[in-house]
């Protein structure tokens, strides 16, 4: 087997490489081209926002795009940029906005990889006739020992906790993990920074790319208004008591857990509760009202060894994550009459329809993928569930 675990030598292996013009992808291109692998990189050319385009922690548009031709100029290997615009704009941008507007925190990241990078660039890469498709992902695949055919893979999280960006690939599917290869889940951000000094690479102190990478100066708003007008429309301000404190510019200004920029002032510290977009009411209250044990899943993406209703069934003892940077926590997972669900033993706060769970077999650095789903709704302390309830039915004032 060779570095890729392809039974045959690496220069009869084809391998394509998602280029995105940041450091981590180079260094993937760079690492495989020096192992001997046919290697090909491919760009895409995802939005363009004027001067979105040359900012520090962007990628996929201008000055990124021309720093991927570069790397691939010193590497020796054939590049191509694909227009991939259109087919972003209405896979993530659109219903990112739309997402919004409805009152959700949705994670545009996971939408790119299930639609353009793991569907569309893949697909390109099997009519290449690749072997595999390759990215800069700090998260590690591997054969699955506990299936019984041998090409099945499973996702692990990475050595480097501090870069896990396995929250952000729940859902890429089996077929997919199958033919995915992530070179740099066993390495350090530093490692892989000293590799590409080493290579002689343009971008080895460039900056890392944020993570919705098509909002400019991370001004959600903006994007959202010029998709989705109608999310702008002003509405009330009023506190899980069913009071009424004072008035917004739109929904689309805040988010479930936020603290700051309320606009309104009572003496007492206020959280966001929830949004009420088909009233467009901002929901405030105090932060237990935010906390939160179990979440109820849409859109399963289910990569355990077993079908999920009969894991589940029983409860599945598992570890969570609902925010990317958090680590996992004790879980378990339930499936029945009333839907797919996690019971989060240590609670979260702040918890927001459209982000995503993931779950895995343990907390540490090397522990196992087992998928996961977005969030569908959740469920707070039985007080502040009944005040809201009783809210949601109160009928907004003319």
């Amino acid at each position: 087997m060779n570095s890729l675990d392809f039974d045959k030598r690496p220069e009869e292996t084809r391998v394509v490489v998602a280029m995105s013009g940041g450091v981590d992808s180079s260094v993937v291109a760079g690492l495989l081209k020096r192992q001997g692998y046919d290697v090909l990189g491919i760009t895409l050319q995802l939005y363009d926002h004027g001067a979105a385009v040359h900012r520090a922690g962007s990628c996929c548009a201008g000055q990124d795009i021309d720093d991927a031709r570069r790397v691939c100029e010193t590497l020796g290997i054939p590049h191509y940029v694909l227009d991939y615009e259109r087919r972003f704009r209405e896979t993530v941008i659109n219903p990112f906005a739309e997402a919004y507007a409805m009152g959700e925190t949705p994670v545009p990241c996971v939408a790119c990889n299930q639609t353009v990078k793991f569907a569309d660039l893949l697909t390109t890469a099997k009519e290449l006739g690749a072997d595999a498709l390759a990215t800069g992902h700090y998260i590690r695949s591997a054969p699955n020992p506990s299936a019984d055919n041998l090409s099945r893979r499973a996702l692990f999280r990475p050595v480097d906790a501090d870069r896990d960006q396995s929250w952000f690939l729940f859902a890429t599917t089996q077929e997919q993990i199958d033919y995915l290869r992530f070179p740099l889940g066993g390495m350090s951000k530093a490692e892989v920074r000293a590799l590409a000094e080493d290579m002689g690479l343009i971008v080895a102190k460039k900056a890392d790319s944020q993570d919705i990478c098509f909002v400019p100066a991370g001004k959600y708003a903006d994007i959202i208004s010029k998709v989705k007008p109608n999310a702008a429309l002003a509405g009330e301000i009023i506190h899980l008591d069913g009071r009424v404190l004072g008035r917004h510019e739109g929904i689309v200004h805040y988010t479930i857990g936020q603290r700051k920029g309320l606009g309104v002032a009572t003496g007492e510290p206020l959280y966001v509760i929830f949004l009420d977009a088909r009233s467009r009411r901002v929901i405030v209250g105090p932060k237990e009202a935010l906390d939160t044990h179990r979440v109820y899943l849409r859109d399963m993406n289910w990569l355990g060894d077993a079908a999920l209703e009969a894991d589940a069934a029983g409860g599945f003892t598992c570890f969570a994550k609902v925010r990317s940077t958090r680590p996992p926590t004790p879980a378990t997972l339930h499936s029945d009459e009333s839907g797919i669900y996690v019971d989060l033993s240590m609670g979260e706060a702040g918890v927001a329809p459209g982000q995503a769970c993931v779950l895995y077999s343990g907390e540490g650095s090397d522990e196992r993928v087992y998928g996961g789903g977005f969030i569908l709704r959740s469920e707070r302390a039985a007080e502040a569930e009944a005040s809201l309830k009783v809210l949601l039915s109160t009928p907004v004032a003319a």
